[in-house]
């Protein structure tokens, strides 16, 4: 082999200890390679039991546990409706997207790393730059809204304690801005992890914790109905007199936001399907199993949870199940189910940055391609066998210290998932899968397909901006009693 032909030199380990496996990547090989795929990168290992790790590792997320509260807004009758309905829209316009993953053939087109790459391949001018917008806002949004919710899932430990050992009554008043602080410190650190192929083990655990968390939260619903001698609740949530005519407007729309969060994972679905190992079976195909496992799984657990929470308290559901203090004892099981939100959001956090991570680095290496703070790699002095980009290290941290602080000044877990929701929901769920699915498969305008596409498009349309309408009345409220840096 020609040393001037050789691009770089990638070292496997093998199953012999200590023995290595030396791959090169050679001008002219690709398909071929057994350590490198059709696009020249390392070979993807990915499998629709790692792909569905990931979605519901994004998915249940702290979104589980305002679904009591929504499905007190909603009724008996519309909240599980509700939830039933965004599971099938994101279902289907996931199963669209997963198409778009490679360009052309299914097995051999080119292949689309990343969202954005996908909506520019069938998509064009200023659709893409609306889509890269949305789709890093909507990230940003996801790690504030996930910092808040690990801090209130921190704060609990603390206040379950605190009544536990000084009675219900005392209002065990504490700041959750050390809380956001610790956990910003814990995403600095895990943030340098580089890629999705390298943080599978983070969502696995993750994925444990959500049905840990997620099973303690219904195991506590079920004692609190059997302890209630029956199902609270009514078909229409909760009533007029309780709250006023506009609020209960307000308040309903709000919960479709918080359903809408809860299924949110569209934007980073692509970024996902590029871990998938090589055909065959394609990409497409294995993605659209993970999605059919991975969202039966989470409505199982948003129906179970989400009902539950309502059966035991009524009207006066919380907005968080297990930190709203619906529940006091056991404490101590209280405190496993919030450490197990706090470690499923540390890596939650990972899985939804991980693209916008990605995108800033790639242009930074195109922007200075012979800057050694971009594409050096420096010896850490405590850990000799480990090296860091200067870049990443500096970018990413900045970012984590960012999202922090903004977490600090707007801690309204509930107005703010629902926000999130409602901002992201249509254009990244529906609009731009649909869109990508008319241009790609190429259906005619018009025709009965087109139609009920872009009814579905208009539908939920009209779902977001009334949720984000009732998310910004929300988080209006909440801010005039606020006082930054002391809630």
């Amino acid at each position: 082999m020609a040393a001037e032909n050789v691009v770089a030199t990638y070292y496997y380990p093998t199953a012999a200890p200590g023995a290595m496996e030396v791959c090169g990547a050679e001008f002219g090989r690709g398909a071929g390679d057994k350590c490198f795929d059709d696009d020249g990168r390392p070979k993807r290992s990915g499998t629709v039991w790692t792909a569905s790790a990931h979605i519901i590792t994004a998915v249940i997320g702290s979104g589980v546990l305002s679904l009591g509260w929504a499905t007190a807004q909603l009724g008996w009758v519309a909240g599980p409706a509700v939830m039933l309905l965004f599971s099938l829209v994101t279902y289907y316009t996931s199963a669209l997207l997963a198409d778009c993953y490679r360009s052309g053939d299914p097995t051999t087109g080119k292949r689309n790393y990343t969202y954005m790459d996908a909506v520019n391949a069938n998509l064009s001018g200023v659709k893409v730059q609306i889509c890269g917008f949305l789709q890093y806002a909507n990230i940003v949004g996801v790690a504030i809204g996930y910092t808040i919710a690990a801090s209130i899932s921190m704060l609990a430990i603390r206040r379950a304690n605190c009544f536990h050992q000084k009675g219900h009554g005392n209002p065990c008043a504490i700041s959750s801005t050390p809380y956001m602080i610790i956990f910003g410190v814990a995403e600095i650190f895990f943030s340098q992890i580089p890629d999705f192929d390298q943080i599978s083990w983070l969502s696995i655990l993750a994925a444990v914790m959500s049905f840990t968390y997620s099973t303690i939260g219904l195991g506590l619903g079920i004692v609190q109905v059997i302890a209630n001698k029956g199902v609270q609740g009514s078909l229409t949530g909760i009533s007029i007199g309780a709250v006023t005519p506009m609020d209960k407007v307000w308040r309903s729309l709000q919960a479709f936001g918080d359903i809408a969060f809860a299924y949110s994972y569209s934007l980073i679905l692509i970024e996902i399907q590029d871990t998938i190992r090589a055909p065959p079976p394609s990409e497409s195909t294995v993605m659209k199993r993970a999605t059919v496992v991975s969202v039966a799984v989470t409505t199982l657990f948003y129906m179970l949870c989400g009902c539950m929470g309502y059966a035991a308290f009524g009207d006066g559901a919380p907005g968080n199940l297990l930190t709203g203090f619906g529940f006091y004892e056991p404490f101590w099981l209280l405190d496993v189910a919030n450490a197990a939100i706090v470690v499923h959001l540390v890596g939650a956090y990972q899985v939804y940055c991980q693209p916008l991570f990605a995108f800033v680095e790639k242009w930074a290496a195109r922007r200075w391609p012979g800057s050694a703070f971009v594409a050096g790699e420096v010896e850490v002095p405590l850990l000799p066998r480990y090296k860091v980009n200067p870049f990443r290290a500096t970018w990413r941290t900045a970012f984590v210290a960012a999202t922090t602080a903004v977490s600090m000044l707007l801690p309204f877990f509930n107005d703010v998932v629902g926000f999130l929701g409602a901002l992201g929901f249509w254009p990244l769920t529906v609009y731009f899968p649909v869109e990508m699915y008319v241009v790609q498969k190429k259906v005619p305008r018009w025709s009965t397909r087109w139609v009920c596409l872009q009814m579905l498009n208009l539908g939920c349309l009209v779902i977001s901006v009334a949720a984000a309408a009732g998310s910004i009345a929300g988080i209006a409220s909440d801010l005039k009693v606020y006082r930054p840096f002391k809630s």
